[in-house]
């Protein structure tokens, strides 16, 4: 914006970990009342600079201006004082600490001025979170959104959002921007960090790439087009269009036995959900945070209890079995946390790739066979890492989300259920995820999705049961899909066909 003061400048920023340059000479600046989105693949270089921006890391080389002030010896607490939060990707609250507690950590403010000033946001943002709840017992989305709180209550000068969306639904997307727009017209500065295209010109004023540790492109954001954004995110060499597309076609399987069979189950947070799931389709669950999917899908697998009602797959029951029973079964689960109950942080790429299907090589691990495994999936998966024996921890985000997606495939499963399954991942490799989507619908396999994203549930979808408040009263067909009919079942106010 013209005239506006400067707030941050970042100029020639260097990083490397090891022998991996990972930050390669980015320059950046932020003013007064704008919003600059950066986008970038997976392991671009996004969290590293934003870490190195609040105090996190230490940059190798480069300066960085706060207030036309450069800063020497940066640390996160010189950081807050200096007006500038980081809300990260990942949750990072105090487990056994109730979300009041978490809010309250490193806040000069009496607790209960910060108390009413949390629950007036969450009433303009449509959240209800209890204060007195322990941070333990809150899902991922749940999480997140006290982390966007966190940040919110500390009236930043500068607020850096990361993936700040990646698990909340359509209307809380857009209570936040609304709280957006009103820090930029207060003449706060926020660096939205998002791999939803859509987001960026929604709320940008100015857009940058960063590729490979570099910007390559930067400007206004009336300067872009989604297709300028999705080309300067692929190599140069790259033939790939970024588009993404999943094949849908109507088919009457009714005449068919179902995969899977849920009738009537009752449990913790769900109640009475029944729905059929036939060879080769892709049933959505929508819903709002909070709504019940994610118990749904958990105690399918068998991670929780089904406390009446049953579940059948290929006619077989597998109500309660225990999850290697599920796995066995034919049923294969990618979860919501990856963190919690997805990766081995510690453990390598190979290793998490092939820890479903390598018990099956009896007491020595065939080595041949585990890097013939990794080398496909990675391949298929466009995983980037710059080899097979790094720790898993070491990988970006949206990489160890396609690491258990791998792991998954790996145990060739009749049916997978997708719990927000391209959260974390780019632009460019969303494409992949949904292309390996269609080939597993060619191959006659069964898709059980669930996520916060309306776009990507109305398109990948052929059918789609809306969840709300614990229950399931609304199966939109095929020709039902819409952005208007998806939204609608999932606040409890679908009237049917008009």
């Amino acid at each position: 914006m013209e005239g506006s003061r400067r707030l941050v400048k970042l100029e020639d920023i260097h990083k490397s970990f090891n022998q991996s340059k990972v930050l390669k000479g980015v320059s950046l600046e932020i003013c007064e009342s704008e919003v600059i989105s950066i986008i970038g693949g997976n392991g671009a270089g996004k969290s590293t600079l934003m870490k190195i921006l609040s105090g996190v890391y230490k940059a190798d080389d480069g300066s960085i201006e706060i207030n036309g002030a450069k800063m020497v010896h940066m640390n996160p607490s010189l950081v807050h004082e200096k007006g500038i939060y980081l809300v990260p990707q990942e949750p990072l609250l105090f487990p056994n600490m109730t979300v009041g507690q978490n809010l309250f950590i490193g806040m000069r403010k009496k607790k209960a001025e910060v108390r009413e000033k949390a629950k007036k946001l969450m009433n303009q943002l449509g959240w209800r979170l209890d204060l007195n709840r322990f941070a333990c017992s809150l899902s991922i989305a749940e999480q997140q959104q006290v982390e966007i709180i966190k940040g919110l209550i500390r009236d930043a000068k500068v607020l850096i959002l990361d993936e700040p969306t990646s698990s909340l639904t359509f209307a809380e997307t857009e209570a936040l921007f609304k709280i957006i727009e009103k820090l930029k017209a207060s003449g706060a500065g926020i660096i939205y960090i998002t791999h939803r295209l859509d987001e960026v010109f929604q709320i940008s004023t100015h857009a940058a790439i960063l590729r490979d540790g570099k910007v390559t492109l930067k400007g206004k954001i009336e300067e872009f087009t989604k297709e300028i954004l999705i080309k300067g995110l692929l190599p140069p060499d790259s033939k790939r269009d970024g588009i993404e597309t999943v094949a849908k076609k109507y088919a009457n399987r009714r005449k068919e036995e179902p995969v899977l069979q849920v009738q009537n189950i009752t449990g913790d947070g769900f109640k009475n959900i029944s729905f059929d799931l036939f060879k080769g389709e892709v049933v959505g669950l929508a819903g709002l945070v909070g709504s019940g999917r994610t118990e749904i899908a958990e105690a399918i697998y068998g991670m929780n209890k089904v406390k009446s009602g049953k579940v059948f797959l290929h006619g077989k029951e597998i109500t309660n079995l225990a999850v290697k029973e599920t796995i066995e079964s034919g049923l294969a689960y990618l979860p919501e946390d990856r963190f919690l109950n997805g990766i081995f942080a510690i453990s390598s790429i190979s290793s998490n790739i092939t820890a479903q299907i390598i018990k099956k090589q009896r007491f020595f691990i065939d080595k041949k066979f585990e890097r013939k495994i990794t080398d496909e999936y990675v391949r298929k998966l466009s995983i980037k890492m710059t080899s097979y024996e790094v720790e898993l921890k070491q990988l970006s985000g949206g990489n160890q989300q396609k690491v258990v997606m791998a792991r998954i495939l790996s145990t060739s499963p009749e049916l997978i259920i997708l719990d927000e399954p391209t959260r974390g991942i780019d632009a460019a490799a969303r494409g992949d995820i949904y292309t390996m989507i269609t080939q597993l619908k060619e191959q006659g396999i069964s898709i059980l999705l669930i996520s916060s994203d309306l776009e990507e549930i109305e398109r990948v979808s052929d059918r789609i049961y809306a969840i709300y408040r614990g229950t399931c009263r609304v199966c939109l067909e095929y020709d039902e899909i819409n952005a208007k009919n998806v939204m609608s079942a999932a606040f409890g106010t679908y009237k049917g066909r008009e």
